[in-house]
């Protein structure tokens, strides 16, 4: 798998906290404005929806505190207090359940008097209505690439704003032509808002009560070990997210049993990790070594007929073969053409990468690979490497098989 740079330039907990204080100002100049426009028209409604902003003020004063706290770690709290996060999500979902009452509290209830006031006002408010959607899609887009899900939460909200904004847009509409509009409407934007607040809630929840990272990841992750050239069973891979954080842990099975060996191989499984999934604060590998129950050998052939290449990397084909111990007998046995036959330079180390990712466990050939590149590559990933005087393939078979028969 080529590996890909998730990493941003800037520091994640920069940028969240910039977008973070970024929301605050703004929502501090929506409630302002907002303010403003009710005194001057006298309009219920703006008023209202002023206040509405008003919880948004208190929401991002919430996360830019949230985002403050989760960067800390103490005896107490060795896993950091990433989650503070997701409670703030959580509490941002509940000032939207909070916003779909005092709507629908409007509609039902607001007074219904029509209020005359100049034309301008009209447009500032319709001016206002694409300022939270704009600047939340900003939030996301930001909050997707640390993977923060209060930002994510707030950027959420900040759209669903849109459609408040849109209610006092066409109830300030009607009271200019003489005629409300805004009670069936509100109703109806308040689905959609509560919709909104209970997949934040739903996401938030789900993170405080450990659940998994989603199937996606899991599954490059699991790729991302498989390819590491000693590992031949990958048993389990598990993850769950703590704040934007995310926490992983596997069970594999190694091609070694010298245990300092097998912790290099567990470090450079994690660094793989690191540099192809972001934001993953944590990676711990269980391992344990292999216990034989089947062989598979890599031999180099000359041609198709069987007829064993005196040369490692030039041989032009390759037998694959697995021998079941339990069973002395062939499980499988098959011909891959050798890529790199004709390449200029490097061929036998290139050639043993290739037979690395087919997890051969042991390589026969005529020629001595010891003190050579490839011999070097598979020495440290675990594969033996014996030396043959059989001429064809189905000799050495046989001298394998009778091997097994004779322990």
């Amino acid at each position: 798998m080529p590996e890909t740079n998730f990493e941003p330039k800037r520091s994640p907990v920069s940028a969240v906290l910039r977008v973070a204080l970024l929301s605050l100002a703004l929502n501090i100049v929506l409630v302002a404005v907002k303010l403003a426009l009710s005194l001057v028209s006298g309009s219920l409604t703006l008023r209202a929806d002023a206040i509405h902003s008003l919880v948004d003020v208190f929401a991002s004063a919430a996360l830019i505190i949230g985002l403050h706290l989760s960067e800390r770690k103490s005896e107490e709290f060795p896993y950091g207090l990433y989650k503070i996060e997701n409670v703030v999500s959580v509490a941002i979902a509940f000032l939207l359940f909070l916003t779909v009452y005092e709507i629908i509290t409007e509609a039902v209830m607001g007074e219904a008097a029509v209020v005359s006031y100049s034309g301008w006002v009209l447009v500032a408010v319709a001016a206002l209505v694409p300022v939270p959607y704009l600047f939340g899609a900003y939030q996301e887009r930001v909050g997707r690439t640390f993977n923060s899900p209060s930002i994510i939460a707030d950027g959420i909200q900040h759209k669903a704003d849109v459609l408040s904004s849109l209610i006092v847009f066409f109830a300030l509409f009607g009271q200019y032509l003489a005629f409300p509009l805004d009670r069936i409407g509100a109703v109806i934007i308040s689905f959609f808002i509560l919709r909104s607040g209970w997949d934040i809630l739903k996401a938030g929840m789900r993170v405080l009560l450990d659940a998994s990272v989603d199937h996606e990841t899991l599954e490059v992750i699991r790729a991302i070990i498989h390819a590491e050239p000693v590992v031949t069973e990958v048993r389990r891979v598990t993850g769950r997210n703590s704040g934007r954080y995310i926490f992983v842990e596997a069970d594999v099975v190694l091609r070694l049993r010298d245990l300092e060996r097998a912790h290099l191989v567990s470090e450079r499984i994690e660094s793989a990790i690191r540099a192809q999934v972001p934001n993953v604060d944590r990676v711990i590998i269980h391992y344990e070594p292999w216990q034989k129950t089947k062989i598979r050998y890599a031999v180099p052939l000359a041609d198709h007929k069987g007829r064993i290449s005196h040369h490692f990397g030039e041989a032009p084909y390759f037998a694959l073969i697995v021998i079941d111990l339990i069973t002395k007998r062939i499980e499988r046995q098959e011909i891959v053409e050798n890529r790199y036959a004709s390449t200029e330079k490097g061929k036998g180390l290139r050639v043993a990468e290739e037979l690395l990712a087919y997890k051969v466990d042991t390589v026969i050939t005529q020629e001595d690979l010891t003190g050579k590149g490839p011999g070097y590559a598979f020495s440290n990933s675990g594969v033996l490497m014996e030396r043959t005087d059989a001429s064809t393939l189905s000799d050495l078979i046989d001298e394998l098989l009778l091997r097994l028969y004779e322990e």
